[in-house]
C-alpha cells in the first residue's frame, strides 16, 4: 500500500479505512506479508508515515507480517526511529520487517534539509545504530549517551532496498536482507556478496508475479476502469525517476499510453483461471502480490475483486503457505 489518492480517485479517508479492512481480510485468509511505502511532498497524498499505518494494521491483525517497503531513513532522527520501530515490533508480536532505503527524490531532500549525497551513509549509520539501540544496553552515539527502551525481543530484521549493484552489495554487508528488486539482474551481486562474506546463500532470484494483479471475469471490461489509476502510478514514478536520475527504467521506461500499459508485464488484469496458472508457474516459493487500492481505486470495486479472488483463486494456489509471522 502506498495510499496514493489522486483527485479523480476515491477520497483519502475511504482509502485509508479500506486499507485497514483489507489487511484484516488478508490476515484472516492467510496472506504472508503486507508492504507499506513511503514518500513525501507528493501531490496525490502518498503515505509519509508507514510506521503509523503499520501500527494501525498491527492492531487489526494477528499473523500477517508488516514490512516497510521502504522507510526513507535520511529523513528520520535515528534514535527516535529505533524507539518507534521497537514499540511497533512489540505491539505486533514480532511481525515487523524494517525495510529501509536512501530515497531519491530531490524534493524530499530539499523539504527535510538533507544532502542527497549523504543518503547511503545515513542508511549505513542507521543499520549500526538500530542494532546498538535494540540491544537494550546504553551506548554512545556521536558523543551522546543513549538508552533505547523498551527492548524488542527479537529485534526486527533490517532489509535494504535499492536499484543498483552497489546497493545490493551494501545490503549483503550491513543488513539482514535485500528487498527483491524489479530488475532480476541485481539479485546476482547480492547473492555473490553474501557468499563472499560467508553468509547464508539466499538462493536464486525469487519468482515474482506482477506488481499489480487484478482478478476479474472480464479483463476487457475491467481495463478501462482501472487504466486511469495504472497510468497515474506509472507517470508519477516515471516523473520522479526522471527528476532524480535523468532516465526511467523497468516498468516506468517509455511514455505510457493505454496500449503500452496493457502490454506491460508488471500490470496484469486476468481471469481467475489465468491467475491460478500464473501462480503454478511461479511455484510454491513464488511471490504473488495484490494491490487493490492502487492510485485511488474505488474500495467497493476492490472488494468485488477480492471476493472473486477469495472464491476462485485463493483455494487453488499451489502449495499455498500460511503466514508465519
Amino acid at each position: 500500500y502506498d495510499m496514493r489518492a489522486p483527485a479523480f480517485g476515491a477520497p483519502t479517508g475511504e482509502l485509508w479505512a479500506a486499507a485497514l479492512d483489507q489487511v484484516t481480510w488478508a490476515d484472516d485468509l492467510g496472506f504472508d506479508l503486507v508492504g507499506l511505502g513511503e514518500h513525501h511532498a507528493s501531490e496525490d497524498g502518498y503515505d509519509p508515515s508507514p510506521l503509523i499505518l503499520a501500527s494501525a494494521m498491527a492492531g487489526r491483525t494477528r499473523r500477517i507480517r508488516l514490512r516497510t517497503s521502504v522507510l526513507l531513513v535520511p529523513f528520520y532522527d535515528p534514535i527516535k526511529l529505533a524507539e518507534d520501530a521497537a514499540v511497533l515490533q512489540i505491539i505486533s508480536g514480532g511481525r515487523l520487517i524494517l525495510g529501509i532505503g536512501g530515497g531519491y527524490r530531490p524534493a524530499e531532500f530539499e523539504m527535510f534539509g538533507r544532502d542527497p549525497a549523504d543518503r547511503w551513509r545515513a542508511v549505513g549509520d542507521a543499520c549500526r545504530l538500530l542494532r546498538l539501540a535494540w540491544s537494550g544496553e546504553p551506548f554512545e552515539w556521536e558523543g551522546r549517551r543513549c538508552h533505547v527502551t523498551p527492548r524488542p525481543d527479537p529485534p526486527p530484521p533490517i532489509v535494504i532496498g535499492g536499484s543498483t549493484a552497489r546497493a545490493a552489495r551494501r545490503a549483503a554487508r550491513i543488513a539482514d536482507g535485500w528487498l527483491p528488486p524489479l530488475d532480476p539482474r541485481l539479485w546476482d551481486p547480492y547473492r555473490e556478496a553474501c557468499v563472499d562474506l560467508g553468509k547464508r546463500d539466499p538462493g536464486a532470484y525469487p519468482s515474482q508475479g506482477p506488481i499489480f494483479l487484478w482478478v476479474t471475469k472480464d479483463p476487457d471490461r475491467a481495463w478501462p476502469r482501472l487504466m486511469p489509476h495504472v497510468l497515474h502510478q506509472i507517470r508519477m514514478y516515471r516523473r520522479w525517476t526522471l527528476e532524480a536520475f535523468g532516465k526511467a527504467a523497468g516498468p516506468y521506461a517509455g511514455e505510457p499510453d493505454e496500449e503500452s500499459v496493457r502490454r506491460n508485464p508488471a500490470y496484469q488484469v486476468m481471469t481467475p483461471e489465468d491467475a491460478i496458472e500464473m501462480a503454478e508457474r511461479l511455484g510454491p516459493d513464488g511471490q504473488l502480490y495484490l494491490n487493490p487500492l492502487l492510485a485511488g481505486i474505488d474500495p467497493a470495486y476492490a472488494r468485488e475483486m477480492l471476493a472473486l479472488y477469495e472464491r476462485e483463486v485463493h483455494p487453488y494456489l499451489p502449495h499455498r503457505k500460511e503466514a508465519d509471522g
